[in-house]
């Protein structure tokens, strides 16, 4: 037997994460070395992935398969296709950010009591939600892909609810029913999703008789598995709307501004950075593998929740005076580019959704965490309590620029690709669309340069002068990120090499070809 790659990318930090929790409580900082050197050799593991990937081989590589719960079906199934790689090796790339950014993070909640150990819990939880996060990039079995994408709300709840962020305007009562309310809406939400996804899932089965994804894909392209169009478009909305929660896509997107608002800086990229792009994943993977014909049915909806996502995110972006929840809503904003570049249903628009998840969660990681050491100094998430910081913290304020423009998608930097490729993709299949999505790009400009404005320039304000600027630990978080935005805004090749052939492979599902462009005949 081969080595199972795979599984073991995914162990890794799952193992990490007991050991981690396990520690003596005194051992605090062990705990925390610990945790990233798990994290960086599971960086080493999903690089050995990225490496062996072959883009012009199989669709699904690396595969293992082994039964797991025989009276239904249920197998231990996984392999790798090119827009999974991708993600899971940006999830290995950001968790070491995320822990060493968070490095102080869980301290403030120290005691003197022995059995209180939320230092080694904070970071057994991280590690935790990148194992299953990697699980679901590779699982090809849909009962297991289900039981992954709801295991991860709880290492989350206890993220946002436990280990909240400090720097609250009220009073710390108030502080923590924030913090309550966030986690306990961060959880329904995304329960209510998955309880509908299940009762699809178990349909799935009735209707194909396999979880297996391969298997149901084969037996929808031989033609031995026909399913009457309402069930297919009633399975369809049942997985979609969990992955709309998920993505979060409006309407559905109301839990995130306050997830991230009230979570640590680091916990707040691990939401929208890493659990939420496992929603526009399963969209490519699920829903247009297994339901291509209710996906085509469902697109002029769709396209237009993704507009409204696009324009409203970015709207309530322009007029915030917080500056998480600015960065939030901006996201919401992004992840609707995103689910427009899925059901563009171009090969232009899918290259650029995925390209655009990728290079979302380095972008929002640079920008949310330079702002995550800009608010521990201040002590305050409010915009309006700051000012001429670049005159005190020039490094800070310069990293902060490059990922508030990276996150505008400013050519040279790696999301305008991914952002160009969406909007070529939407033009040439609905012209109406694309141009009412650029709306987006105008706004974005509008938030991030009005954010540094108030934030870095001006006078310094009180509370400001003082402020140290980046130490060595905080530039080790900063400038790799905006050293690999600035690398792939000038080389996406290495990423659009993988991407391509699985974006090939789905637009081959849905049966659809890209528009041929008219061009009149010479006279």
């Amino acid at each position: 037997m081969s080595f199972p790659l795979l599984t073991a990318t995914a162990a890794l930090p799952a193992i990490g994460a007991i050991a981690t929790a396990a520690v003596p409580a005194a051992r605090r900082t062990a705990a925390k070395w610990l945790a990233l050197a798990v994290s960086l050799a599971t960086l080493v593991l999903a690089g050995i992935v990225f490496a062996r990937f072959e883009p012009g081989g199989d669709r699904y590589q690396l595969t293992e398969s082994h039964a797991w719960i025989k009276d239904f079906g249920v197998r231990y199934e996984l392999g790798v296709d090119g827009i999974g790689v991708a993600l899971l090796a940006l999830t290995a790339l950001l968790i070491p950010f995320v822990i060493l950014a968070g490095w102080h993070d869980a301290d403030v909640l120290e005691t003197n009591s022995s059995r209180w150990r939320p230092t080694q819990g904070f970071f057994a939880l991280i590690l935790m939600v990148e194992a299953m996060v990697i699980l679901s990039f590779v699982a090809t079995d849909v009962f297991l892909f289900y039981i992954l994408f709801e295991a991860m709300l709880i290492p989350m709840y206890f993220l946002i609810g436990g280990f909240g962020d400090r720097a609250h305007s009220g009073s710390d009562e108030n502080a923590a029913a924030q913090r309550s309310y966030a986690a306990v809406k961060f959880l329904l939400y995304n329960l209510a999703g998955g309880l509908i996804m299940l009762a699809a899932v178990i349909g799935l089965y009735v209707v194909a008789g396999s979880f297996s994804l391969s298997e149901i894909a084969e037996a929808r392209a031989n033609g031995s598995l026909d399913m009457a169009t309402s069930t297919e478009r009633w399975l369809f909305l049942g997985f979609f709307f969990a992955f709309a929660v998920k993505a979060p896509l409006w309407p559905l997107h109301t839990w995130l501004p306050n997830a991230m608002g009230e979570a640590t800086t680091p916990v707040a990229v691990l939401i929208t950075a890493v659990v939420d792009k496992v929603g526009t994943f399963a969209m490519l993977r699920f829903c247009l593998q297994l339901f291509p014909e209710a996906s085509k049915w469902a697109t002029p909806v769709i396209l237009v929740l993704a507009l409204i996502s696009i324009v409203y995110g970015a709207l309530l972006a322009v007029g915030q005076r917080d500056i998480k929840r600015l960065i939030a809503y901006a996201s919401i904003s992004h992840f609707g580019f995103i689910v427009l570049g899925i059901f563009a249903m171009t090969s232009q628009g899918q290259s650029g959704a995925t390209l655009y998840m990728v290079n979302h969660g380095l972008s929002t990681a640079a920008l949310m965490l330079v702002a995550g050491f800009l608010i521990t100094r201040r002590g305050s998430r409010l915009i309006a309590d700051y000012g001429g910081v670049q005159k005190v913290a020039p490094v800070l304020a310069g990293t902060f620029l490059v990922g508030g423009l990276a996150t505008l998608s400013l050519p040279g930097l790696a999301p305008f690709v991914s952002e160009f490729l969406v909007l070529v993709g939407a033009f040439s299949a609905y012209p109406v669309v694309g141009i009412i999505a650029t709306v987006g790009i105008v706004l974005a400009a509008l938030y991030v340069l009005v954010l540094y404005q108030r934030t870095m320039t001006g006078p310094v304000r009180e509370g400001i002068g003082g402020m140290p600027d980046l130490k060595v630990r905080e530039l080790a978080v900063a400038l790799p990120l905006i050293a690999l935005l600035i690398f792939l805004g000038v080389f996406p090749q290495p990423l659009t090499d993988v991407v391509n052939p699985a974006v090939q492979h789905t637009m081959h599902d849905v049966h659809k070809k890209d528009p041929q462009p008219e061009v009149e005949a010479a006279k």
